[in-house]
């Protein structure tokens, strides 16, 4: 949703083109380039943790000749491409090979976060021969394995300022979700109060005061028995982030949000020097609180609004968030190995609102086949299910305009959620483990713009959709409270409006979930005018 985390706080060169099938598809002024494998010979079929060292399993389905009859494994940096890193291990080569080299974890030479290629020899020149791979186990080294706090799905946006009202608790809301900038997270050692990290041969800074206040939200969460999602994102406004924005990004255009500094040194040590500090600070070890959930960016398909780069390449686009959340994704995991990462794309799957947009469905399948093809890891699924329009009172009596039943459907909502959640049931979407990925459908909100009954019952169908559904793990509502600006678009999205005044559909969320639900079923029913029950287990979609 393009407008709702404004008002929250600020809360190279190619030198070879065509080598065993190696072509180049992209190039972009920064050196940063994409490239498609075309039957490189040599698969990297594993990188893994074991103890302090990486163990990569390597199989070939035909041996390349070279000077010396070995295989070279490099380890570079994301923003390095060929075999232009560092040399981490040298084995003969063969149809099958395991390459052991040290983690080196939090060292200079740290290869954590980097990517691994397999290079041969060849008249001189060193030739890459393998895809990248990741290390895809961090969470064997992890400090701590966190006990989860996952109690339901019934979850909120919350308003800190109304925390005092206890609202959240009379709500019986069992997971929340927040936004955390790295432009305020973000310090310096001349900033009284700031917080040193060490890590990677560096000192990091954060702010004391805004850190000290994100421990104060999070434990007040977790003492009331609430999981925390914490979203994390750039707004490229920061004296001491900015080497966090993209340099593509830095071309003066205005937008919420700037994609990740993954293509110099200086941000990338800089990211995952705050993916460690935050997911230790927040492993709930340590006394500052508990994030079991964390998503890299908000609708990162919307690159014009929130992973902002000028460049209309999806490649490009996709291989630089996917970079970043390789980094994030490790970081994290290497501190809390019950931690959950997630992406984020928003509701619009076949058609685009905005031209400077991806398609959420092309954006999912591209950021899915990057993680395929350079290790397969537990990520999981951040969608918003607006309706659509996003001021459309009714949730269960959609436009027939944009919601249909296949996937050629324009935008996926509540009402045909299912046709998202039977596409990540794909084989080639299964986690490591062959199971569907957590899907957390972390922002939908509804309207009370034409009518409190039409939200109480839009509330009240999208939760119990959700809930309908065994792989859905969230159903985050936007908002706690009506924002002024939202609503000159009418969408009053909040529970309790402007005044404070609670709207029916604060009493219908209070109740769903609860032994008091079938008066909310009945009151539902009523306005929709058919049992809310049926309409959900028969997958009945209304549409106008």
């Amino acid at each position: 949703m393009g407008i709702t985390k404004r008002s929250l706080k600020r809360t190279l060169a190619v030198t070879l083109a065509v080598i065993l099938g190696v072509t180049v598809t992209g190039l972009s002024s920064v050196g940063e380039m994409s490239v498609q494998a075309s039957g490189r010979p040599v698969s990297i079929d594993s990188c893994l943790i074991s103890g302090t060292d990486v163990v990569c399993q390597l199989s070939a389905k035909s041996v390349p000749s070279g000077d010396d009859g070995n295989f070279y494994i490099y380890a570079d940096e994301v923003y390095q491409d060929g075999p232009t890193g560092q040399i981490v291990a040298t084995v003969k080569a063969g149809k099958s090979a395991t390459a052991v080299f040290p983690l080196n974890h939090n060292t200079p030479e740290s290869n954590l976060s980097r990517k691994f290629l397999v290079a041969i020899k060849r008249d001189g020149q060193m030739i890459q021969v393998s895809d990248e791979h990741y290390i895809t186990n961090p969470e064997a080294m992890a400090a701590f394995t966190s006990v989860r706090m996952t109690t339901g799905i019934k979850g909120l946006l919350p308003d800190v300022t109304r925390l005092s009202t206890k609202e959240i608790q009379d709500l019986g809301i069992q997971q929340a979700v927040y936004n955390m900038c790295v432009d305020d997270i973000c310090s310096d050692v001349s900033v009284p109060g700031a917080i040193p990290f060490a890590y990677n041969g560096q000192t990091y800074y954060f702010d004391g005061t805004t850190v000290k206040s994100y421990d104060s939200l999070i434990k007040h969460m977790n003492n009331n028995g609430i999981q925390v999602t914490m979203v994390l994102l750039n707004n490229g406004k920061g004296a001491f982030s900015q080497d966090l924005v993209h340099p593509l990004a830095k071309d003066g255009t205005e937008c919420p949000g700037y994609a990740l500094n993954v293509a110099e040194a200086g941000g990338t040590n800089h990211l995952k020097a705050i993916g460690a500090f935050l997911g230790q600070r927040y492993s709930g070890a340590l006394g500052y609180g508990q994030v079991d959930n964390w998503i890299l960016g908000n609708e990162v398909n919307a690159r014009t609004s929130w992973w902002y780069i000028n460049s209309d390449s999806l490649e490009l686009n996709v291989n630089t968030y996917v970079k970043a959340f390789r980094i994030i994704y490790n970081e994290m995991k290497s501190m809390n190995a019950s931690v959950q990462i997630y992406n984020s794309i928003d509701q619009e799957w076949n058609r685009k609102s905005n031209a400077g947009s991806f398609l959420a469905k092309e954006y999912l399948d591209k950021f899915n086949y990057f993680m395929i093809r350079e290790g397969n890891i537990d990520w999981g699924l951040s969608y918003h299910p607006y309706n659509s329009p996003l001021y459309d009172p009714y949730a269960w009596h959609g436009l027939a305009e944009w919601v249909h039943e296949g996937l050629t459907t324009p935008y996926i909502t509540m009402q045909n959620i299912d046709i998202l959640i039977n596409y990540m049931h794909r084989p080639e979407f299964l986690n490591p483990a062959g199971e569907v990925r957590s899907i957390s459908l972390a922002e939908v909100g509804f309207t009370s713009s034409f009518g409190t009954a039409e939200q109480e019952a839009s509330v009240a169908y999208g939760y119990l959709k959700a809930a309908s559904l065994p792989d859905v793990d969230a159903f985050m509502l936007f908002r706690h409270t009506d924002n002024a600006h939202e609503m000159t678009s009418n969408l009053a999205l909040g529970l309790v409006d402007l005044g404070g005044n609670k709207k029916p559909a604060y009493t219908i969320y209070k109740n769903l979930g609860t032994e008091n639900e079938a008066s909310a079923k009945a009151r539902a029913s009523q306005i929709i005018g058919m049992d809310i029950d049926q309409m959900i287990s028969q997958n009945i979609i209304w549409t106008r």
